[in-house]
């Protein structure tokens, strides 16, 4: 993992526009020091609307320099899908194109990874087709990354189902079959121990891009009374690994036909490329987040 001081060149893979989680993830990264935000893409259902949502959160923290590609619309393989960006509603008055030519995210972090070979960390906090495209076109993107860490699973709980797997299977399972130097993993069973309530939300997120997004969070409050920061704690853990406790092992996703049990996680402990975490330092992560804005 990088140093304590150096920047951090990331690719964001996301499907904001859902869960909130993505938008606070993206505003984080916006106004950490550290974070070189190359590129963001989007991934399943209507992609165009979460390359808006991502555009309008970047304009409100002044970059509308980073580039935003359209990614995969449908599930590899078999899963639900996730069609709806029922946050979308919250921009329909506020600028934002909806004109973005389709299926440019595999080339575009093909090429960008390519370009600065052993620098990139590649994000991923949404189901996995783009990624999983990605590593079956060409099969050394995941060594010239710097490292890989992603939001998905579930791996030491009862459950090992989580959305962001259930939701493709085939192409999670595709992304942690492939050969790979590393992979973190923050699953739900840790990120479900870092919460808000709605009310601290919305007296705590005033400075922009937080501003955005918590007008964002008012469509999400309408069925949840608090904010869970899963993706948040993906992107954070990259630039303070302490955060979070892990183990290294082995992780296996299962694509299976039968959706009760499509996306369940395995995870074997001892030698290979992944690190997943097992416990989070939820008050550290909290003055860690906050501290950027």
């Amino acid at each position: 993992m990088p140093n304590n001081s150096a920047t951090i060149p990331i690719l964001l893979d996301t499907d904001i526009g859902s869960d909130i989680d993505d938008a606070v993830a993206l505003a984080y990264l916006l106004r950490q020091p550290r974070c070189e935000l190359v590129g963001i893409t989007s991934v399943t259902g209507d992609v165009q609307k979460r390359a808006a949502l991502a555009e309008v959160i970047c304009r409100a923290a002044g970059r509308e320099d980073i580039p935003i590609h359209c990614g995969k619309r449908e599930v590899l393989i078999n899963g639900p899908g996730q069609p709806h960006v029922p946050q979308y509603e919250k921009i329909l008055d506020l600028p934002h194109r909806m004109d973005r030519p389709e299926n440019t995210a595999v080339d575009y972090l093909r090429e960008t990874i390519r370009a600065r070979p052993g620098e990139i960390t590649l994000l991923s906090i949404g189901p996995m087709a783009n990624i999983a495209l990605l590593f079956a076109i060409d099969p050394e993107i995941p060594f010239l990354c710097k490292s890989v860490v992603s939001m998905l699973g579930q791996f030491f709980s009862e459950s090992n189902r989580e959305w962001n797997s259930i939701c493709d299977p085939g192409a999670s399972a595709i992304v942690y079959r492939q050969p790979r130097k590393e992979h973190i993993s923050i699953g739900l069973d840790v990120t479900l121990k870092v919460k808000m309530p709605a009310e601290e939300v919305r007296s705590r997120f005033v400075d922009e891009p937080l501003a955005t997004v918590r007008t964002l969070a008012e469509s999400w409050f309408t069925h949840s009374s608090e904010l869970t920061f899963h993706d948040p704690l993906a992107a954070a853990i990259i630039f303070d690994p302490s955060l979070c406790t892990f183990q290294s092992g082995q992780v296996e996703v299962l694509a299976l036909s039968d959706p009760q049990n499509a996306g369940q996680t395995q995870f074997t402990l001892g030698s290979g490329p992944d690190r997943v975490a097992d416990s989070v330092h939820v008050d550290c992560f909290f003055e860690h987040f906050f501290s950027v804005f």
